[in-house]
């Protein structure tokens, strides 16, 4: 190793400021040792006093001694020195001669040892730690056999390495990745930094780590690392070129909308506020609060160092000029800011106007199309007839229906905004008065039909409330009110209701195109007091057409309105009916048209008052003689059956026909019979009684006790002598009776179910609690009928079956021996049986 490399190392070392005892014996020392001329180092007082640890100057001629420690001078520039391992005297002087002969071709020559190398050297204190684990008495190792003294012992390392999977002549590690030999040096050419003569890279380096490497790259790089160790132009004093930061307007914009919108719009007051703001190292002043806020709406470039800001305010060091140039630049920032939110405005305003400009053009097209649209309209009217003008001049009906439709379908708006459809009450009613003038609707009742029709298609709206006579009518039902209506109520009152086909015919033909409050008016108010008037009048003992041929016409149009009328009619057939007999046949003629007009139990109870009574004193007159039977008031009664309910019939039929009949039956058998004949009379008068009443329960007892008489007599031999097959007969009579009432029984409830299918589809609800009460006693076969002129506390009383009860607010009440007491529906229905 040279000289050169050794003062270099000293340097370093006394740069990182440790000192290091040197125990090798170079040729200095010899030579210095046999020097009488030497300089002699002379103890200072200090180091008699502390010793190796006194304080002393540096001496580089001196051989330092152990201890002392020298502080480290930081104000001294950075030498770089050459890195390797220290090697011995011989390996020295070993490879100063290789390297005089190598160097003598070359054309500069190497630089002199120096005369005298240091005793003591300095050395880094890694460098020192990470070569002491190489350092031995005979001078630093290279590597090269390390491991070799392992061959004198057992090899308890080797073992160790091979049972962790280490195989010989492989690198380390699961993937044999690690190096095995320690790492090698290489020694730089001269004292140049790292990096300065190229690659340094070992062989052993490029074989366990191979990486490629450009050199242009690595040009690169050693350019980039070289710069970084300039020195600060600042440190230096050398003279920085100011930099200047520049705002655009558009930037200057969009801080100050950055602005107003964390802001909001300020008032005139606050924007020109002095705010003094004293939260940073300095005071600084603004003019406005908004000024203020934009102090962290964007941050600057950033703030320089502190070095440089004391720097520049020693060099240039203006505050108030600082303040009125910033005050200047803010001022010009706020005018700036102003003009654009002025001109921002200006546009707003010119596309604001634009805009109202496009909608009073559009305003005025629309205008200007309504003029004429309204010009057209007035054309239009003006066409009607007006006050001036004579009869005849002017349009025909016809004429103006076709400018009314013209009006709806071209200019519709126009129509219903102006209530054009007004002019008609005007306009139409004139001309439809005056040819509606001769028209007799009892003689054509079809006249100005069509032109009603389509009157009613232009004029009636179906938007409006007509239900009334007001000033808000619909046009149409003001033209059928004011024209129609009279020509009809003048008529009306000239009619005779007896002649009811040519007034019935008119309502029909003309109810599609009446409103619903004038047919209700037409029908109630004008009719129905014509009918009223008439029924007063009318005599069913003098009178030779029959009530129903010209009450029951207006039944399909007045339906339940025609309830008032029953009663006078009731009352005058009742009357009719004092002097009748069941022989004349007139009054079954007059009363059975009736009979699905009024209700269920108002007849009934007019059958029970008026008819049962007649039919019971004929049957009571009624005499039962087998040999000579006259059958005329047995007749008389049963063409009454359809007429009578059934139990009315077979009430009527035990109480006064057969305890007669079953009274000639015991007494004619007690006489010695013919049973043949006995047979034959059973069966003839079984005969005269139609399925319905044979299926009557009360009916079929009767018969059956009549046959159980005659099985009595035949068995006890009543009467004396008794013909040869009497009692067979008679047994095979009840026996054949029998089957047919299990077969009238079977056919009953045949009928029954059939009849409770069809009232399940076609029965109706009752609307309130008399119309339940009616149903109820219907199919109980129960009497519910009102008794005239009787009343308590102004509600009507009803006989229900024998009981008298009353109705109030859903409650049934029955007469008590002092009191009325309220009833359920089911509790009078038993009462009632």
């Amino acid at each position: 190793m040279s000289m050169s490399h050794l003062y270099g190392r000293r340097g370093e070392a006394e740069e990182e400021g440790v000192e290091i005892e040197s125990f090798e014996i170079t040729d200095w020392d010899l030579a210095n040792e046999f020097n009488p001329d030497r300089r002699r180092h002379r103890q200072t007082k200090e180091e008699m006093t502390y010793g190796i640890w006194a304080e002393r100057d540096s001496d580089d001629d001196e051989r330092p001694s152990f201890g002392g420690k020298r502080s480290k001078d930081y104000t001294a520039p950075v030498n770089f020195v050459s890195a390797g391992l220290r090697k011995t005297a011989a390996e020295e002087k070993q490879q100063k001669e290789e390297g005089d002969s190598d160097n003598s071709d070359d054309d500069t020559p190497s630089a002199p040892p120096p005369t005298r190398g240091p005793a003591h050297k300095k050395l880094q204190k890694g460098n020192f730690r990470g070569n002491q684990s190489q350092r031995f008495a005979g001078g630093i190792q290279t590597g090269q056999g390390i491991g070799t003294w392992e061959k004198h012992t057992k090899g308890i390392g080797q073992k160790l390495l091979q049972k962790m999977g280490y195989q010989p002549g492989k690198g380390l590690g699961k993937n044999a990745q690690g190096i095995v030999n320690p790492i090698e040096a290489k020694v730089r050419k001269g004292k140049g930094a790292v990096g300065a003569y190229g690659n340094e890279r070992t062989q052993q380096s490029l074989q366990d780590f191979p990486v490629v490497d450009s050199d242009e790259e690595e040009e690169k790089e050693f350019q980039k690392e070289l710069g970084q160790w300039r020195k600060d132009p600042a440190a230096s004093g050398a003279k920085k070129k100011p930099k200047y930061s520049y705002k655009t307007i558009d930037e200057l914009k969009a801080k100050g909308k950055l602005v107003g919108r964390s802001i909001g719009a300020s008032a005139g007051e606050l924007a020109q506020v002095k705010v003094i703001d004293m939260t940073g190292r300095e005071q600084r002043i603004y003019n406005s609060y908004s000024q203020m806020s934009n102090k962290h709406s964007m941050p600057e470039e950033g703030s320089p160092s502190m070095a440089t800001r004391d720097q520049k305010e020693s060099g240039f060091a203006l505050p108030e000029l600082e303040h009125n140039l910033q005050l200047l630049i803010d001022l010009t920032e706020q005018d700036i800011l102003q003009s654009a939110r002025r001109l921002q405005h200006e546009k707003d305003v010119v596309v604001t106007l634009s805009h109202e400009s496009q909608e009073l053009q559009s305003r005025l097209e629309e205008e200007q199309d309504a003029i004429s649209r309204m010009e057209a309209v007035l054309a239009l009217v003006d066409r009607f007839p007006s006050g001036e003008t004579a009869i005849g001049e002017g349009p025909t009906l016809q004429e103006c229906a076709h400018i009314f439709e013209t009006l709806q379908t071209d200019y519709y708006e126009e129509y219903k905004t102006m209530g054009l459809a007004d002019l008609a009450t005007a306009v139409i009613h004139p001309l439809l008065k005056e040819k509606l003038f001769p028209w007799d609707p009892l003689k054509d009742s079809s006249y100005c039909l069509e032109e009603i029709g389509q009157w009613r298609a232009i004029l009636e709206s179906r938007n409006l409330n007509t239900g009334g006579r007001d000033s808000n009518m619909d046009p149409y039902h003001r033209l059928l009110w004011e024209v129609w209506m009279p020509v009809m109520r003048s008529s009306v009152s000239s009619w005779q209701p007896r002649m009811v086909a040519p007034m019935v015919d008119c309502v029909e033909l003309w109810s599609p195109l009446l409103p619903v409050w004038i047919s209700d008016h037409l029908l109630e108010q004008l009719i129905l007091p014509r009918l009223q008037r008439e029924v007063d009048s009318w005599n069913p003992l003098t009178d030779t057409v029959p009530i129903h041929s010209w009450i029951h016409p207006w039944l399909p149009l007045l339906q339940s309105r025609l309830e008032p009328l029953y009663p006078p009619i009731r009352s005058k057939l009742a009357n009719a009916l004092q002097r009748w007999h069941p022989s004349d046949a007139s009054a079954r003629l007059i009363l059975q048209p009736w009979k699905d007009v009024f209700t269920p139990g108002a007849w009934e109870a007019f059958m029970v008052k008026n008819i049962i009574p007649k039919l019971a004193l004929c049957l009571e007159e009624l005499v039962i003689n087998p040999h000579q039977q006259q059958m005329d008031p047995f007749n008389w009664v049963m063409d009454w059956e359809g007429m009578l309910s059934s139990s009315s019939l077979v009430s009527l039929l035990d109480k006064n026909f057969f305890p007669k009949w079953l009274q000639v039956l015991c007494s004619w058998l007690s006489n010695s019979p013919n049973y043949e004949e006995i047979t034959k009379w059973y069966l003839g008068w079984k005969g005269m009684f139609s399925d319905v009443l044979l299926l009557q329960s009360l009916i079929k007892e009767k018969f059956n006790e009549a046959l159980d008489i005659m099985n009595r007599a035949v068995s006890s031999g009543m009467g004396g002598y008794m013909q040869p097959g009497a009692r067979e007969n008679i047994a095979y009579l009840t026996q054949t009776e029998r089957r047919k009432d299990f077969h009238y029984e079977a056919m009953q409830e045949r009928r029954d179910a059939e009849s409770i299918t069809h009232r399940g589809v076609g029965a109706t609800v009752p609307t309130n609690f008399k119309d339940l009460i009616q149903t109820k006693a219907e199919e109980n076969n129960i009497v519910f009928m009102p008794l005239v002129a009787k009343r308590h506390e102004g509600k009507q009383l009803y006989t229900f079956g024998r009981i008298v009860i009353y109705i109030d607010r859903g409650v049934v009440f029955v007469q008590g021996e002092k009191t009325w007491v309220p009833t359920s529906l089911q509790s009078l229905i038993d009462m009632a049986k």
